[in-house]
């Protein structure tokens, strides 16, 4: 089958039960995609796919079937800002809201599809959206401010 990761097309086979988290890290050595739970209950694995007609939307890549995305566009924190930080790990820097970097990856794609589906989020609904992502820092305030600093840097085209 053909994964398309990073805006490159990947010809793999994969067996019927692998993860996609698997195969980004085993197999394509794409590490920035964390292992912690592999339950879907701390957001470590967290990568964007679109496909399909769908928008671009934060998974869990330790529940996600690597055959289901044959037809997406899958974006690891390898795949983002193109050669420089992308707006939202400068926020994540600037209000030092990476701490120990272990949940940083995850964080910062839920922070993308977060900003994508609304661009001018408030303290609510950052929270609300971030929740499935687990800090063990426990940085959440410092989270909260990069997320709203980097969807203002956004829309201000920064």
């Amino acid at each position: 089958m053909q994964l398309t990761i990073n805006g490159t097309a990947h010809e793999i086979e994969v067996a019927g039960h692998e993860t996609l988290l698997a195969v980004l890290r085993d197999r394509l050595s794409l590490t920035g995609t964390k292992l912690s739970c592999g339950r879907g209950e701390c957001g470590a694995c967290t990568v964007l796919i679109d496909g399909d007609g769908a928008r671009r939307r934060a998974v869990y890549s330790c529940l996600t079937l690597a055959a289901a995305c044959e037809h997406a566009t899958i974006t690891t924190i390898e795949g983002i800002g193109h050669g420089t930080l992308h707006p939202v790990q400068q926020a994540f820097i600037a209000h030092d809201a990476v701490q120990c970097g272990f949940c940083t990856p995850g964080q910062i794609l839920a922070a993308i599809a977060l900003i994508d589906e609304n661009p001018t989020p408030t303290e609510s609904d950052v929270r609300a959206a971030m929740s499935g992502n687990l800090c063990r820092c426990g940085t959440y305030p410092k989270i909260v401010l990069a997320v709203q600093d980097a969807a203002r840097r956004l829309a201000d085209g920064v």
